[in-house]
């Protein structure tokens, strides 16, 4: 297992962008259409892999003198195994939500830490 991404959540995806591509050389890249269709934001990649996701902080986000409406959002762990770790879930009663990205062959499973922080499990080609 291993990290697999972080994602941004700001009110400038513009401005993190120029920022993560001027200061650590990543490149603007592909996004699964589901995700281009319904979250603004963008993928950005070391060599051939999207290791920075930047998504637009919703309205939902905010809270007090916006604090908390810009932060990472969450941290993906590449694993082997899907439906293994769906039925230990099961087992845990530990609830989730997946979601299939069929042209990059990719399944990813969506849980929450006891606190609320937000955890993804990415599997591919399985």
């Amino acid at each position: 297992m291993h990290i697999d991404h972080t994602t941004i959540r700001t009110k400038d995806i513009e401005a993190a962008k120029n920022f993560f591509t001027t200061v650590f050389d990543l490149k603007e890249g592909k996004r699964p259409d589901v995700i281009e269709k319904s979250i603004p934001g963008y993928w950005l990649y070391a060599d051939d892999k999207p290791i920075v996701h930047i998504i637009l902080a919703a309205p939902r986000f905010q809270l007090q003198n916006n604090a908390g409406s810009e932060a990472i959002d969450h941290t993906a762990f590449y694993m082997n195994g899907f439906e293994n770790f769906k039925s230990k879930l099961d087992r845990l009663a530990i609830f989730y939500t997946t979601m299939e990205l069929k042209d990059i062959d990719e399944k990813r499973i969506f849980l929450h830490t006891p606190s609320g922080i937000l955890l993804e499990a990415v599997f591919r080609n399985e």
